[in-house]
């Protein structure tokens, strides 16, 4: 969609910002009566005060989950009367786009023009297509004797808690509560506490598209606090997480000490994209690499953050990644045609400046970018940077960044590629640039990740799972293959007797 052509500094100043959680159908303040500040990264300034929840609260919020399960508001609902009322939760998310839009980027500092079309676009479609999903999954029969009857059906599996990430926190929020209330649970949200606002705002909207009191809960507050008392609750009957593999590996521990709850992580990722000499379009692969790690200022778990180049043609790659990178200076994300913004926070700008440091003192050659960005604005910004000579040794190759820092590996053959974009303890995302058929599908195979994409990157739709092998996670966002996460099979045997 185009975005509207608004002075969305003055926009900005008009907001009016509820920081406080949503439980039991209420905007309510956390019992300890404790807050936090929340910052914009566009400019460092201050956005508003978030409740910061902890285990009281969440506990009145899995509580409140767990009556409106039970007593059936929602529960028992029929397929059709849930569809009617998540699309009308995507129709008000599509009215309210603008406000959702810009909550969206002052919280975590994408460019406007992305939060509109990406973020709240890819929300409101992932709301719509669950809606239009729920009455067409149908149980099974099985084959059994003329004496039985074998049912096998899906039953909402109860209390869903979500804890979702900081990078794309109302797509992430949706993924995760979308496929959960089309399957007739109730659902208790934690946000990131560096990107809380479209969550809560998400909520207020579920209210009045009908959404029961208590069904949809939202606890903003610190991981710590909030995100280990829904993960160690015994009263949550499974839990998404999406996040870094390190907490990931917490969850699960989490889920050992509690009621064993079941856990779906989707997590880290460092993407291999691999260029080989038979592509033709070099400036294509060159462009479609640079575009897919800058956008959202490299903050995507699936980002392709690891190039592989074949060496013959890898000189005249690196010359044309290092022009795309040009293509993306840092600027205002709240002007209308800025394609590059702020990382979400001041933590994550360090991270991302230490690793460039890192990779220049391992050896790589930094041909583009490198450096802080926009300093005077007072916010938290970094240059779109490349860097050649890596090797699958260094940090910059083995670590996820969470930035806007590509690195080249040069190869010599195709078994070769292969080895590095497997020697890696990811493996959510893949690319093969090839004009060879075979090589194509021969790689595809060879590779281990849970996507894989030929001569193009970031392809994507609500209708395919996302997620990853090794550690990047294990389940399926998106697609009916989420449904498997959130529902319980069922079978039920019903004994035939002969007249």
């Amino acid at each position: 969609m185009p975005t509207p052509t608004h002075d969305w500094h003055a926009r900005a100043t008009e907001l009016s910002i509820d920081g406080r959680c949503f439980i039991d159908g209420k905007r309510v303040h956390a019992r300890s009566g404790a807050v936090f500040d929340n910052h914009s990264p566009i400019q460092g300034q201050w956005l508003a005060e978030i409740e910061r929840c902890g285990p009281a609260d969440v506990d009145a919020a899995v509580s409140a989950a767990r009556r409106a399960f039970e007593d059936g508001r929602w529960s028992h609902v029929s397929p059709m009367g849930r569809k009617r009322v998540l699309a009308r939760f995507a129709d008000l998310i599509r009215s309210h786009q603008e406000e959702l839009a810009l909550l969206e980027t002052l919280d975590m500092g994408k460019p406007i023009q992305y939060a509109l079309s990406v973020d709240v676009g890819g929300t409101a479609r992932c709301m719509q297509w669950y809606a239009e999903a729920i009455d067409k999954i149908y149980g099974e029969i099985a084959p059994t004797p003329r004496n039985g009857l074998a049912l096998i059906q899906r039953e909402p599996i109860g209390v869903v808690g979500c804890i979702v990430p900081w990078n794309y926190p109302m797509i992430m929020a949706a993924w995760k509560i979308a496929p959960a209330l089309a399957a007739g649970n109730s659902v208790v949200l934690k946000p990131s506490e560096k990107s809380p606002l479209t969550a809560l705002r998400l909520a207020d909207l579920a209210l009045e598209a009908g959404l029961p009191p208590g069904v949809l809960n939202v606890v903003p507050g610190f991981g710590a606090e909030a995100g280990e008392a829904l993960a160690l609750h015994n009263d949550v009957d499974v839990l998404g997480f999406t996040g870094s593999t390190r907490t990931g590996r917490r969850m699960l521990d989490y889920a050992s000490r509690s009621n064993l709850k079941h856990v779906y992580n989707e997590l880290g990722g460092k993407s291999a994209l691999i260029v080989f000499e038979d592509f033709a379009d070099l400036s294509r692969a060159a462009s479609t690499a640079a575009a897919s790690l800058f956008f959202n200022q490299g903050q995507s778990c699936n980002a392709p953050s690891r190039v592989l180049v074949h060496r013959s043609v890898a000189d005249a790659f690196i010359e044309q990644v290092a022009a795309e990178a040009a293509k993306y200076p840092p600027a205002d994300p709240l002007l209308a045609d800025t394609v590059m913004g702020a990382v979400v926070d001041e933590a994550q700008l360090n991270t991302v400046l230490g690793y460039i440091q890192q990779g220049r003192a391992e050896g790589a050659r930094c041909v583009a970018g490198g450096q802080r960005a926009r300093a005077e604005s007072g916010g938290f910004y970094v240059e779109p940077t490349v860097f050649d000579q890596v090797t699958n040794r260094m940090a910059i190759a083995r670590e996820e960044i969470f930035g806007p820092v590509m690195s080249v590996i040069r190869f010599a053959t195709e078994a070769e590629a292969i080895a590095i974009a497997n020697d890696s303890p990811y493996g959510l995302q893949a690319s093969v640039w090839t004009d060879n058929l075979n090589r194509a599908h021969r790689t595809a195979r060879a590779l281990r990740a849970g996507t894989v994409h030929v001569n193009q990157y970031d392809e994507d739709d609500i209708t395919v799972p996302f997620g990853g092998y090794k550690q990047s996670g294990n389940g399926r966002d998106k697609s009916l293959h989420a449904f498997d996460k959130v529902t319980e099979l069922k079978t039920t045997w019903i004994r035939v007797d002969e007249a």
